[in-house]
């Protein structure tokens, strides 16, 4: 795959050498020495137009790196862990690259993506800053089968929802899944149906919602730490 932009390239080149391929550079000086010295044999250098072309009119900064394909982790792996977020029917992979992004910075250990069939991993990459390179991740066929497998292994269920207990007020359970719905049509019915808990966040002043990965980094932080 291909990812551009610096901040997620640098972070490939420097934690992830193992699955560099190419690195393509429009810009002078866009590479710090040590990291030109070490890919000096994999670097090619392009025009403007040809880097425009490459990331199909993203801002790629004057860096592109071709990349081994994103290799998710399977659920054999993923269900090892103690926190996992389960993302609802997420398709856009601006928020879906933040949460990942948050649910790494703040301790999740997994994330599951489940009602959709294929995502831009490359885009999710770069929305990330890099992270989902680093974070376990799956696209889930089918969320019931996966809800039970968990369910089996003793993990407890938490839904967002406005409807739900202040998260600021609930301590939660060591083996514990975060569900976040999509924004437009939020939790479905047969994922409702499963949960154990309905969390929200309390608002100060009277407001709808906040954005799906503005709330997920709140409920991501307080089920880090308020552990039962």
């Amino acid at each position: 795959m291909i990812i551009y932009g610096k901040q997620v390239c640098l972070h490939a080149l420097e934690q992830h050498s193992e699955k560099i391929k190419t690195v393509y550079v429009a810009k002078k000086g866009i590479l710090p020495k040590e990291l030109f010295h070490k890919y000096h044999n994999s670097i090619k250098f392009l025009e403007e137009k040809w880097a425009q072309s490459m990331s199909k009119g993203g801002n790629h900064q004057g860096i592109l790196v071709e990349m081994e394909a994103f290799e998710q982790s399977t659920l054999t792996e993923i269900k090892k862990n103690d926190f996992i977020v389960v993302l609802d029917g997420l398709t856009d992979v601006g928020n879906i690259g933040a949460i990942v992004r948050s649910a790494y910075a703040l301790g999740a250990d997994a994330v599951i993506s489940a009602g959709v069939k294929q995502l831009n991993f490359a885009a999710i990459a770069r929305t990330s800053s890099g992270a989902m390179l680093d974070m376990p991740f799956m696209i889930s066929a089918n969320i019931l089968d996966t809800f039970n497998e968990l369910q089996q292994l003793g993990f407890t269920f938490y839904g967002a929802s406005m409807d739900g207990e202040n998260v600021q007020e609930m301590t939660f359970d060591t083996k514990r899944v975060l569900v976040l719905g999509s924004e437009g049509k939020g939790l479905s019915k047969k994922v409702i149906a499963k949960l154990d808990h309905r969390v929200s966040i309390e608002m100060k002043h009277a407001f709808d919602s906040l954005n799906v990965s503005a709330a997920a980094a709140i409920l991501i932080h307080r089920m880090g730490y308020a552990i039962k």
